[in-house]
């Protein structure tokens, strides 16, 4: 049945009412005054790196990994798995090579990087970017995701859900980025604990249902249930070849996804963004560790309600035409549940929703009060005045993002639409940091170039082989987000060589890149030691 009983949502309540009575106590604890733009947009100073590894967790795992990423591990199996493992090898890529940069020229917001590397044009081109790919992408399918899961396993209708997480998520989010890290600490307790236990439960459904006894055999029975479900590395005749092209999960487009998501990604980046490099380097660490159980709590779930939906245990209300869709797989397990233990799961779903909204808000306010109000609307704006815009900024995006929304009902597999769509960006985004990092030619024409050809580039991929009738070839998304990030680079660097223009980089000296920036102390290099290690077991047992 979908709904939740009295048991569970006294369990939601008290979840709530930690988050919330936390949260107060956070804000008001050192508020001897009014919050300055710093404070209230990076808590500069004062997250600890505990608090900042399950800040970027909590702001990166919501419904589309709990919703999603369990749709697609019911559809296609354990290889989805790879957006979070080789997440973990690039949070260490991002710890030694990327952290360092920002953190030595203070830089605030990924726009202000660009302004201060190149020039206004490229780093208002790029906020446009973002904000629209935040809100209409990011900020919808998140409340899509979250709502459709709520009211599944609630009585509750979708709109009121959609205006429910809005409200919740804003209530987080007005308190500042001090606020959102220290909830968060909660958040990404309740979610991986009530993730585990949700899976846990599962392997339970699954072991009473075919007469097993204890975990690890329901394991062994899945794996021979669903073997096809076990591979990591998908080849060319596989169905699902076109989601995960091969190696291209390892050393491809997926490569370029994820150093673009943790290294030039203003809602991720700006976790670490207020501590030192030490402190931000142990977070990071934390965080790709945690990345590493995620496929437990998000991926497993949804392979095991695969068998019991072809078992023929599945709540038949939650069917369209008969038939489960993928992104109801979850919702359709939570449902399975016992009371109360629903409502621990229900707690956890709703802790990921509204962590990710609300990091995702706070980087929207910060982008627009730094990059756009301060410098083209109210160049003299105090540091009060900027939060008060800042929180305007929440609620206008959340609302607009709520009204969105119900477009989103259509979709099959919301998690690859969220990653293939946010890819149209990523390409140029990577390149522009990348060169703007390391290569001092890199001129603010090649810059502007890339930022203003990389959704082309992507849409003429994606659409060419459907212009032409097929005789273009139809590269998978994963394939064409490489193709488009070697394809700006070459322009880039082209651009930068033939082009009479000074690079700001070589004229000013603008920003610090120092080789010393990339040493890291013995503690980093065995943990990164570690979880390299654990990443080549997983890929060796699964291929």
């Amino acid at each position: 049945m979908n709904h939740l009983e009295l048991t569970d949502y006294v369990v939601f309540l008290v979840y709530f009412f930690i988050v919330a009575g936390y949260g107060y106590y956070i804000y008001h604890k050192r508020k001897t005054k009014e919050l300055d733009a710093k404070e209230y947009f990076l808590a500069e100073g004062s997250l600890t790196w505990w608090a900042i590894g399950a800040s970027l967790i909590a702001s990166n795992i919501s419904a589309e990994h709990f919703i999603g990423m369990s749709g697609s591990g019911f559809a296609l199996g354990l290889a989805i798995s790879s957006y979070e493992w080789m997440s973990a090898a690039a949070l260490i890529i991002v710890a030694v090579y990327i952290i360092p940069v920002y953190l030595k020229n203070r830089i605030v917001t990924m726009p202000q990087f660009l302004s201060r590397r190149y020039n206004d044009q490229v780093s208002t081109v790029m906020a446009v970017f973002w904000l629209l790919v935040y809100v209409f992408v990011n900020l919808t399918s998140i409340i899509y995701l979250g709502a459709l899961a709520i009211s599944s396993i609630s009585s509750l209708d979708f709109g009121w859900c959609i205006v429910a997480l809005c409200v919740f998520a804003m209530f987080v989010t007005l308190g500042g980025m001090k606020v959102i890290g220290y909830t968060d600490v909660i958040q990404v307790v309740v979610l991986i604990l009530g993730g585990l236990v949700t899976t846990y439960l599962a392997l339970n459904l699954l072991s009473d249902t075919y007469n097993t006894h204890g975990i690890f055999p329901a394991l062994k029975l899945l794996m021979r249930e669903a073997p096809e479900h076990f591979h990591m590395i998908f080849g060319p005749k596989d169905p699902y070849y076109k989601d995960l092209p091969g190696t291209s999960v390892i050393i491809g487009g997926m490569l370029v996804n994820n150093l673009a998501y943790w290294g030039c990604n203003q809602y991720i980046v700006q976790r670490a963004l207020g501590a030192d490099l030490k402190t931000a380097r142990k977070g990071i660490l934390f965080a790709a560790v945690l990345k590493l159980m995620v496929p437990l709590i998000a991926v497993l779930p949804g392979i095991i309600m695969y068998v019991l939906y072809h078992n023929g245990m599945f709540a038949n209300e939650m069917t369209v035409n008969g038939v489960l869709k993928p992104d109801h797989a979850y919702p359709t397990l939570i449902n399975l549940l016992p009371t109360g233990l629903k409502g621990v799961a229900f707690a956890a779903l709703t802790a990921a929703i509204v962590a990710s909204l609300a990091g995702k808000a706070n980087s929207i306010c910060t982008i627009f009060s730094l990059d756009i109000y301060k410098k083209y609307i109210n160049r003299n704006a105090s540091e009060q005045k900027l939060v008060r815009i800042g929180r305007w900024a929440v609620v206008v995006s959340l609302a607009v993002a709520a009204v969105v929304t119900p477009a989103l009902k259509s979709l099959d597999q919301a998690y690859q639409f969220i990653q293939e769509y946010v890819g149209f960006v990523s390409p140029g985004v990577l390149a522009i940091f990348l060169l703007g990092f390391y290569w001092k030619r890199t001129t603010a024409s090649a810059a502007m170039a890339g930022a203003l050809i990389t959704i082309p580039l992507s849409t003429v991929l994606k659409f060419l082989p459907v212009w032409t009738n097929g005789s273009f070839p139809d590269f998978p998304f994963l394939d064409r987000m490489a193709i488009d990030f070697v394809v700006i680079v070459i322009i880039m660097v082209l651009m930068s060589l033939v082009g009479t223009e000074k690079s700001k980089s070589e004229t000013e000296g603008e920003i610090i890149v120092e080789p010393s920036m990339f040493k890291v102390d013995r503690g980093f290099q065995i943990g990164t030691v570690i979880i390299l290690g654990i990443l080549a077991a997983l890929y060796t047992v699964f291929w």
